[in-house]
């Protein structure tokens, strides 16, 4: 037997530490209740008609699936009977024929005190449908030779017919649940009772029953042991493939990394890597580590950590991977000690992270001055497995409910909201509920807020980071292939330039044209979007000194704003600036209100700086020849404005043309500089 390829699966195992418990991702379902009723749904959903003399099927197994959705849907199932073959058409002659057709032979009796009788099924009915093979124009195809659908036995209902042998499946998800749970000592009974709780369907509406559970079980016990075999021993030697290989990246580059330890029968038991341009990045952007833990393999039982961070350009780097042998608070604290001694004992300043009371307990003795967060968008994919079922229909409005506490600034409010949910939703005793809250002081905003994340908790970096770990995990088969997938994508110079587009003026105000030339496009779009609301906000001294900045509309959310002139320093009871290292609103307003022309330097942290970029960027000449091509485009554009809306028939061929060439330039190639000669502005008006 082939040992089957390195398979990566998201973590299952629930934080709550109940092993029984476990979380299922978004498109999980597809892959065990949805698969299984593809047929039979694609069997009630489209029209399957009666078979008939003459039929034509491009192969065998068409015919015979087509008759088998026929079958289900009339209350019966088949199997394939007599096949007839020749020398030069091969198998040219396929009967099907009804479950109940013919008659059991009477078998000789073994040689046991009490042989069992079956009362046989078989009654002899000659529902059927023979299939011929014929050669036409050189290509073979199937056509219906006989057909009958006469029964001489009762049909079944829909809650019957699923029950039959040819319709019982359990597929791949449920397979491995129900291994688990067998290794783990219950009985069949239980473990079919655990699956209904699971799927959230009633007793005896699972599409297998108790007996195929027992039929499994018994069948895969050799060949677990057997897999179990091959499996250690892939993985042992898979492991000292990508240790060789790691003593080789670090023979032809001095700057890479890695280290490993060995069990006591010296076998390699955890591994880890990172490389110069990781170091490097990290002495610019190490501020924020993001530890990932979601994967682990399947096949050789290893969880996957990577550690990223956050570029000024707001994109993903790798810092370094490590494969570990198990979640124990053990292993971790190896992790982050080898990640310690790669980036030469910098710690950073936030280390982001899953729920896992193992890795919470590494980090607080390894990185004790780190602030520790848990990624929300961690927690908000794990409660559609916590609380869709005992919800119901109510879990929409809850999770709407828990989307706006999870926004809620102030530590009282938020402690005061979160009773109010729990008791409406009746969920004070919900062990899951009750986790959350005792790691309240890691992913409530208000309890974070202060803590500075550079913008890594944001919806777009947590998606470009499934993405990096998507690309790098698909289709490996084996740890090296693994490892140089992941050594392509790691270094820092192949990052592309997407996203250092030209950045336009809004405001026309002196902080953003000074913004502009120090900034990355990334965080000078964060800053720019904050210049421009803050026009919407108006700023009142207070008799403290202080000042109150308020939205023109919004009565409530008014923000406290601090100003020290001497040393030029603001503060904003908002905290965004220590959150993220762009200023708020609130600060730009008071600063603009001061008649400010620049903002002062300490409010560039160079994380977020043009010249801190791990490779050259445009320079002024380059954003100047942008200014002079904005230009001439806006003039274009606003003479076409004005001449497209004197009638419709004008408007409409405008907006159809420049929906055609936009399409048509966004899908042109991306210069790597923006070098035209501009003609002169020849818009005439008319």
């Amino acid at each position: 037997m082939k040992p089957s390829n390195n398979i990566w699966i998201q973590r299952q195992q629930c934080p709550c530490g109940d092993w029984k418990c476990y979380i299922k991702y978004e498109g999980d379902d597809q892959t065990s209740a949805s698969s299984q009723t593809v047929k039979s749904e694609t069997t009630s959903s489209e029209l399957v008609f009666t078979p008939y003399v003459g039929q034509i099927f491009k192969s065998d197994d068409d015919a015979f699936e087509y008759y088998s959705n026929f079958a289900r849907k009339n209350g019966f199932s088949i199997r394939k009977a007599r096949s007839t073959e020749s020398q030069h058409l091969g198998i040219y002659r396929r009967d099907f024929v009804c479950y109940r057709s013919g008659f059991n032979q009477p078998r000789k009796k073994a040689n046991v005190e009490h042989p069992r009788d079956r009362k046989s099924i078989r009654c002899g009915c000659d529902a059927k449908l023979y299939l011929t093979k014929e050669i036409v124009d050189g290509l073979a195809q199937w056509y219906v030779s006989q057909f009958s659908n006469v029964h001489n036995h009762e049909l079944l209902e829909d809650d019957q017919v699923r029950l039959l042998p040819a319709y019982r499946k359990i597929q791949e998800a449920d397979q491995e649940r129900i291994l688990l749970l067998s290794k783990a000592g219950f009985p069949l009974n239980r473990i079919v009772k655990v699956l209904e709780l699971e799927k959230g369907v009633r007793p005896g509406q699972l599409p297998f029953i108790e007996k195929d559970v027992r039929n499994f079980v018994r069948t895969c016990k050799k060949t677990v042991q057997e897999n179990d075999a091959l499996l250690t021993e892939k993985r042992e030697n898979d492991t000292l493939e990508l240790l060789e290989a790691c003593k080789s990246v670090a023979e032809r580059d001095p700057d890479f990394a890695y280290d490993y330890t060995t069990d006591e029968n010296d076998k390699v038991e955890n591994i880890a890597w990172s490389y110069g341009d990781s170091v490097r990045a990290y002495a610019l952007y190490g501020d924020v580590v993001t530890f990932d833990t979601t994967y682990r393999s399947i096949t050789y039982g290893l969880l996957l950590g990577v550690w990223f961070g956050m570029d000024n350009h707001g994109r993903a780097i790798l810092y370094g991977c490590v494969l570990l042998q198990d979640e124990s608070s053990h292993s971790f604290t190896w992790a982050l000690q080898t990640f310690v001694r790669f980036i030469r004992g910098r710690h950073p300043q936030t280390i982001v992270t899953d729920m896992e009371l193992a890795l919470r307990d590494a980090i607080a003795r390894e990185l004790p001055n780190t602030k520790h967060v848990v990624c929300i968008w961690h927690i908000l994919s794990k409660l559609s497995s916590w609380l869709s079922f005992p919800l119901g229909s109510r879990y929409e409005d809850f999770k709407a409910q828990f989307d706006l506490l999870c926004h809620v600034e102030n530590v009282e409010d938020f402690e005061h909201q979160w009773n109010l949910l729990v008791a409406r939703f009746e969920l004070v005793s919900d062990k899951h509920m009750a986790l959350l809250f005792s790691y309240r002081g890691f992913w409530s905003i208000s309890y974070i807020r202060g803590s500075f994340l550079a913008r890594t908790m944001t919806p777009e970096f947590s998606q470009s980071l499934h993405a990096f770990l998507k690309r790098i995990l698909s289709g490996q088969t084996c740890l090296q292939v693994f490892f140089e997938q992941v050594g392509l994508a790691a270094p820092a110079g192949n990052q592309t330039r997407d996203g250092m587009r030209y950045m336009h003026i809004k405001t026309c105000l002196p902080i953003e044209e000074h913004a502009r030339s120090v900034l990355t496009p990334y965080a000078f779009n964060v800053l720019q979007h904050e210049i421009v609301l803050s026009l919407q906000y108006a700023i009142q001294e207070m008799a403290d000194g202080s000042y109150l900045a308020r939205h023109f509309k919004k009565m409530d959310g008014e923000c406290l704003v601090i100003w020290m002139p001497e040393d030029e320093q603001i503060h904003c009871s908002c905290k965004e600036f220590e959150h993220s290292g762009i200023l708020c609103r609130h600060s730009l307003r008071l600063l603009e209100v001061k008649n400010y022309f620049q903002l002062p330097e300490r409010y560039f942290p160079p994380r977020w700086r043009r010249d801190q970029s791990l490779f050259p960027m445009d320079d002024q000449n380059s954003q100047s020849s942008n200014d002079d091509c904005a230009q001439a485009l806006h003039a274009l554009t606003e003479t076409l404005l004005t001449e497209s809306l004197t009638s419709k028939e004008r408007f409409n061929h405008v907006q159809r043309e420049i929906t055609g060439l936009l399409t048509e330039v966004r899908s042109m190639a991306v210069a790597e500089e923006l070098s035209l000669n501009m003609p002169g502005n020849n818009v005439s008006e008319t």
